[in-house]
């Protein structure tokens, strides 16, 4: 009776095994031949430039566990290795990257799971620290999670066979991590949807290919993409955003940001009844000398409409505070959230309380939690004001005169970066549309010593 419960639990096992992402990866099932052609490389630097949904992060998800378990069908592993993963923020971590390595990682192969925050029992809802994984050899293997939001500082002092950059991380970050590899003679590989221009990485990483290997993924590479979701996709980006969300390449920013921007997005101010169903959102760019830039967005989730904007300075925060709840009165608007930039919880030059503070003792109730991805939310806007079909989806009400101004005057800086000026009221919307409606329903070194540098030039000549 023994013997036939051990063989009915070790048919279990395998029909469980069976169902894990590893297992049907491994098979062919859900990769496609670029995904195998990354995993093929044995180059020291590899990057997958990608559009979103290209598979890009899954294959450097299995590329990690086919290190750590040391099951790498193109490589001869052969012992226990530690590497990082390195996503641009913690929730970043626990949402894409920590989420992939979790649904490909056989529970067989995890000895422990060490927590920053929440339950080892229940990792995908908390942040991991490291997960320790068993190789086929019989050793160890340390899978670790980094955010770049962490600093510089929290990625030293540490030997690694592999570095994961799941997105595009900061230059001092790589170059910290490039660090790390040198002792052990590692690797690194990348995988994004290069959304910043053509930053650093254009320069360093893209243009120098003989010493990184470069692999380019688009929609069209993904054969588990049905027609139908890549033109409901094509229709929602600008031509710009194309070129980065569909095909994974780099876009040259230069003369205006806004070219989509036309009289069609300027409307005539709209009843308020006119907007049953929609949420009202007012966000604020606090400043002081500079103006403080306001808009008030009604919105459905899918479509924006702008039906006031504020543009004031030399004012106090009471001042502001007041003026906005006074038009707010005035537009009939009575539920609504306001988001405010989050330099605002800073503390100020005069008195002990911060911006935000100031604002919510004179009965704003401020969000700071926002997304300021400058790159991600200019191609958003991009994309809203005028899509690859032609489909409009942000407007701006005539009396906006300050945002329709700023939005004519936004032209590219250096760097693939917008001009940072005369943009208050632009920096306020950027907060609109990148702010997810469902949040509120939720729970709520910098330059290299001289040893470094050559450490730095080491490591890079050993790629």
């Amino acid at each position: 009776m023994q013997e036939y419960v051990e063989d009915l639990n070790l048919i279990e096992y395998e029909i469980e095994r069976r169902k894990s992402g590893f297992y049907t990866y491994n098979t062919g099932k859900t990769k496609h031949s670029k995904q195998i052609g990354f995993h093929q490389d044995i180059h020291k630097s590899r990057w997958v430039f990608g559009g979103n949904r290209t598979g890009k992060t899954e294959c450097g998800a299995i590329e990690a566990i086919y290190w750590a378990t040391g099951l790498h069908p193109y490589r001869d592993i052969k012992k226990s290795t530690d590497g990082w993963v390195v996503s641009l923020s913690l929730q970043v971590q626990r949402d894409v990257a920590q989420a992939k390595i979790l649904k490909y990682l056989s529970p067989e192969f995890i000895v422990d799971v060490v927590m920053r925050s929440g339950k080892s029992e229940n990792p995908k809802n908390g942040v991991i620290d490291f997960i320790s994984v068993r190789n086929k050899f019989g050793g160890i293997s340390k899978i670790g999670f980094k955010s770049c939001d962490q600093g510089r500082e929290k990625f030293q002092g540490t030997s690694l066979d592999w570095v994961w950059f799941d997105e595009e991380p900061p230059e001092d970050i790589y170059e910290e991590c490039l660090l790390r590899t040198l002792d052990r003679g590692g690797i690194v590989w990348g995988t994004m949807t290069p959304l910043k221009g053509r930053n650093w990485l254009y320069n360093t990483i893209y243009l120098d290919s003989d010493r990184h290997s470069i692999h380019q993924m688009s929609w069209d590479d993904n054969p588990f993409l049905l027609p139908d979701e890549i033109y409901e996709m094509e229709k929602r980006l600008s031509q710009d955003a194309l070129e980065s969300r569909k095909y994974g390449r780099f876009t040259c920013g230069e003369g205006l940001v806004f070219p989509e921007f036309g009289d069609e997005n300027i409307i005539d101010p709209i009843p308020m009844q006119e907007f049953i169903g929609y949420n009202f959102l007012i966000a604020i760019d606090p400043a002081y000398v500079a103006p403080t830039g306001v808009i008030w967005v009604a919105t459905n989730g899918e479509d924006y409409v702008v039906i006031h904007d504020y543009s004031v300075s030399h004012k106090t925060v009471a001042e502001h505070a007041q003026a906005i709840l006074d038009k707010t009165k005035q537009l009939g608007i009575t539920e609504y959230t306001v988001l405010i930039d989050n330099s605002s919880l800073q503390r100020t030059l005069v008195g002990r309380d911060t911006v935000e503070q100031q604002f919510k003792d004179n009965g704003l109730d401020v969000n700071a939690s926002i997304n300021k991805n400058v790159m991600e939310s200019i191609m958003k806007m991009k994309t809203l004001l005028k899509d690859v079909n032609g489909v409009r989806r942000l407007f701006i009400t005539r009396n906006c005169i300050n945002l329709v101004r700023e939005i004519r005057g936004y032209y590219w800086g250096d760097n693939d970066r917008p001009v940072k000026k005369n943009d208050h009221c632009i920096d306020a919307l950027r907060y609109v549309v990148m702010h997810d409606l469902n949040s509120g329903k939720k729970a709520k070194q910098n330059i290299l010593g001289e040893k470094k540098s050559e450490l730095l030039k080491m490591a890079k000549r050993n790629l």
